[in-house]
C-alpha cells in the first residue's frame, strides 16, 4: 500500500532527496541541506520533515540527505554541492546510541527508523559523524546541529556508552551552531536574520542556540539576559560531585520560563547556551501541522520494505507537546520543555480529516495523545506563578497547587474524534498519568477525571491501557519522581471496576524499570512480591539506560544526588543488572531456585518464601 500510494502522488510533492529531483524542480544549488540518520518520512512525526517543511514554508530551497552513506567516498555527502546558507545536521528522532544499543551495551540487530528495520544505515554518535565529513568536504559552509542527540548533549554530559563524561557537542563535532530542543521558532528566526544580510558573526545573541566562543573572544552583550557560568568541563572531570551539582544548576534552568544564559568552559574556549524562546502558542503550533505533509515516506524507499517507526505511528495523532512530570530518567523535559503547549481542537480535526482519508485506512486511530496523554491543554492557573517557579516537576515531591488539572478539553477531542463518520475506534496509547486522575486518598480527582477514566475505558482502549509506575518503593519512586505505587493500586481497583461495569474485558498493563537510582536487590524482590499479589506476570519491562541530560544518569555517573550532594547507589556492573532484571521473571522455573538462595543469602528468607510459595 505505501508504494501504490506514493506512485499516485507527485514526486515533486516531498522535498528532493536527490541531485535529479532537485533538478527538476528547476534548482541549481539548495539553500539549506538537511542530512538526518533516519529515512525520510514526510510526517510531523518525524523532526527532519518539520524543519525542512518549515524552512520550504519560509520560500527557501530546502533538500534533505536522508542516511548518506559515511563509510565510502562520501559520494553521498557531495549530492547537492555546497548550500547557500547552511547544513542542518541531525541523528533523527533518537539518540544514535540509544537507537544503536540496548541497556546492556549489546548492538541491536534492527532500526525501526530504516526501511524493512535494517540496522546499520546510521554512524554510532551520528551527529558528530556527520558534521566532521561535512567540515572537511566544506569547510566554509556553516553547519547547524539540531535533533536530539544534540539537544541532549549540549553541555557536559554522561556518555554511558564510552563511559566517560564528554564535552558539548559543538566541540567534538566541529559545528558552527547548534539549536536546541524544539527549535521551529529559532528556526524561523535564524532564517529571517540570514535572510536580511546578518552574518554568521552577529548571531551569537539568537534565543535557543548554543556557540563557542575562542579564546580572548567577548561575550556578546545582551540586556535582557542574565548570565550564569557552570563549573568547567574540567572541573567536572576531576570531581564527580562538582559535576552533579552543575547538574543541578543546568537543571533548574532547563525548567525556568525565563533562564539565565549559561556560559561553560571547555579548555581554551566558551561555550554559550543562549536562553530559550518562551513554549510555542497554539496558533503557531496549529501552523506547523498545517504544513504539506505527505505522511508518507519518500518513493525512493518503495523497493526496500516498511519503515517501522512509520508504521507504529502513521494513524496516530499528536495533540500537545512538552511534559511537566520531570521523571528523572526521562528525557522529554529537556528536549521538549516542561511547559505544556497544545493544539486547538480545530487543527486537530483538520488532521484527522486527512488521516482518515490515507490509503489504507480502516477506522482505526493508533493514538490521540503525547509525551503523556492527559497533559493537553494543562499548565498554570496563574501563569505569573510559572515564571518564577525553577521545580523540575510539577507533580514531585507534590503535586502544584497552582496546576490546572481539568480533563474537559481532552474529552472534548476524544469525543469529536470518535464521533467523526471515518473513525471507528480511536485508542489512547500514550502512557496516562494516572496522578493526575486521583486525589491523595486514592479517589477520582472530581467528576471530570472520573468522567476521563470512564470514557477512556468505554471508547479507548484496545485491550489493554498502558501506564507507568516504574517501580513500588517509596524511595525509589522518590529519586525518580513519581508517585507512590498505592496511587497505581487504587487506579487498577478503579480501571477493574469500570471494566466490569461496562462488560468490557480489558487488562491495566504497568510499566517496569529496574536498575533505577536507589534500587537494589531488596527492592527489586518487593516490587516482585508486590506485582505477583496484584496478578501480574511482567511483561513490559527495561533496565534503565542512563542517557544524557536526565537526573537519574547524572546520579549514575556521579554517585551522588545532584540537589542534595547525599550519595546515592546504583547498579552500575552487568551482573548487578542482570540480578534485578532476574526479579521480574520469579515465575520462570529457570529462576526460582536462584531467587530462593539469592533472597536467603541477603537475608530475606520470608520475602523469597513468600515471592516464591506455589
Amino acid at each position: 500500500m505505501q508504494a501504490t500510494r506514493s506512485r499516485q502522488i507527485p514526486l515533486s510533492r516531498w522535498l528532493p532527496t536527490s541531485r535529479r529531483e532537485m533538478e527538476q524542480r528547476g534548482w541549481e544549488q539548495p539553500d539549506v541541506v538537511l542530512v538526518t540518520g533516519d529515512a525520510y518520512v514526510d510526517h510531523p512525526a518525524f523532526g527532519a520533515a518539520v524543519i525542512g517543511r518549515i524552512i520550504e514554508e519560509a520560500g527557501l530551497r530546502v533538500a534533505i540527505l536522508p542516511q548518506p552513506n559515511w563509510r565510502d567516498d562520501w559520494r553521498d555527502f557531495r549530492r547537492f554541492g555546497p548550500p547557500r546558507l547552511f547544513f542542518g545536521v541531525t541523528s533523527g528522532n533518537m539518540d544514535s546510541m540509544v537507537n544503536h544499543y540496548t541497556a546492556g551495551r549489546r548492538l541491536r540487530s534492527n532500526d525501526a527508523y530504516t526501511p524493512d528495520g535494517q540496522a546499520g544505515f546510521r554512524p554510532d554518535y551520528a551527529v558528530t559523524v556527520y558534521s566532521h565529513i561535512l567540515k572537511e568536504l566544506y569547510p566554509e559552509v556553516p553547519v547547524v546541529l539540531g535533533g536530539m542527540e544534540a539537544s541532549l548533549r549540549r553541555v557536559t554530559h554522561y556518555d554511558y556508552w564510552s563511559d566517560s563524561l564528554k564535552p558539548g557537542i559543538l566541540v567534538d563535532s566541529g559545528a558552527d551552531l547548534l539549536l536546541y530542543g524544539m527549535a521551529e521558532q529559532a528556526l524561523q528566526r535564524l532564517l529571517q536574520l540570514l535572510e536580511q544580510g546578518v552574518p554568521w558573526s552577529s548571531l551569537r545573541t539568537l534565543p535557543q542556540a548554543a556557540f563557542l566562543l575562542a579564546e580572548g573572544e567577548q561575550l556578546p552583550k545582551n540586556r535582557h539576559w542574565e548570565t550564569l557560568e557552570l563549573a568547567s568541563h574540567e572541573q567536572c572531570c576531576r570531581d564527580r560531585r562538582i559535576y552533579a551539582g552543575n547538574f543541578a544548576r543546568l537543571e533548574q534552568e532547563m525548567n525556568r520560563l525565563r533562564p539565565y544564559r549559561l556560559t561553560q568552559r571547555i579548555g581554551s574556549s566558551t561555550l554559550v547556551v543562549n536562553p530559550p524562546l518562551p513554549p510555542i502558542n497554539t496558533a503557531a503550533l496549529d501552523a506547523i501541522y498545517d504544513l504539506p505533509f505527505t505522511r508518507l515516506p519518500h518513493p525512493r524507499y518503495r523497493h526496500r520494505g516498511p519503515i517501522p517507526a512509520w508504521e507504529m505511528i502513521k494513524h496516530s495523532m499528536t495533540l500537545h507537546r512538552g511534559c511537566f512530570g520531570g521523571c528523572s530518567f526521562c528525557t522529554i523535559a529537556a528536549h521538549q520543555g516542561k511547559f505544556v503547549s497544545s493544539r486547538s481542537q480545530a487543527s486537530i480535526m483538520r488532521e484527522l480529516d486527512v488521516v482518515t482519508d490515507m490509503p489504507g485506512f480502516k477506522g482505526q486511530i493508533s493514538d490521540l495523545g503525547g509525551p503523556s496523554a492527559n497533559m493537553y491543554r494543562m499548565r498554570g492557573l496563574d501563569f505569573k506563578i510559572c515564571e518564577s517557579c525553577s521545580r523540575p516537576s510539577c507533580l514531585a515531591p507534590t503535586l502544584c497547587s497552582n496546576l490546572n488539572l481539568d480533563h474537559g478539553p481532552l474529552l472534548k477531542i476524544y469525543r469529536a474524534v470518535r464521533e467523526h463518520p471515518a473513525v471507528k475506534q480511536a485508542a489512547v496509547a500514550s502512557g496516562i498519568r494516572y496522578d493526575l486522575l486521583l486525589s491523595s486518598k486514592g479517589a477520582p480527582r472530581d467528576a471530570t477525571s472520573h468522567r476521563y477514566i470512564k470514557e477512556v475505558i468505554r471508547h479507548h482502549v484496545s485491550g489493554r491501557l498502558k501506564v507507568a509506575p516504574e517501580h513500588t518503593e517509596l524511595q525509589v519512586l522518590q529519586l525518580v519522581r513519581k508517585p507512590a505505587f498505592e496511587t497505581f493500586i487504587s487506579f487498577k481497583k478503579i480501571f477493574d471496576q469500570l471494566a466490569r461495569e461496562a462488560g468490557l474485558q480489558l487488562q491495566l498493563l504497568p510499566y517496569f524499570i529496574s536498575s533505577l537510582p536507589g534500587s537494589g536487590e531488596e527492592e527489586m524482590g518487593r516490587l516482585a512480591l508486590k506485582t505477583r499479589q496484584l496478578g501480574y506476570r511482567l511483561e513490559q519491562i527495561q533496565d534503565l539506560t542512563p542517557t544524557p541530560l536526565t537526573l537519574a544518569t547524572a546520579i549514575y555517573y556521579s554517585g551522588y544526588h545532584p540537589e542534595t550532594l547525599k550519595p546515592v547507589s546504583t547498579a552500575h556492573t552487568k551482573r548487578d543488572k542482570d540480578n534485578q532484571r532476574r526479579y521480574f521473571f520469579w515465575y520462570q522455573p529457570s529462576n526460582r531456585r536462584w531467587l530462593r538462595e539469592r533472597l536467603l543469602k541477603l537475608g530475606l528468607a520470608e520475602l523469597g518464601r513468600e515471592l516464591l510459595k506455589q
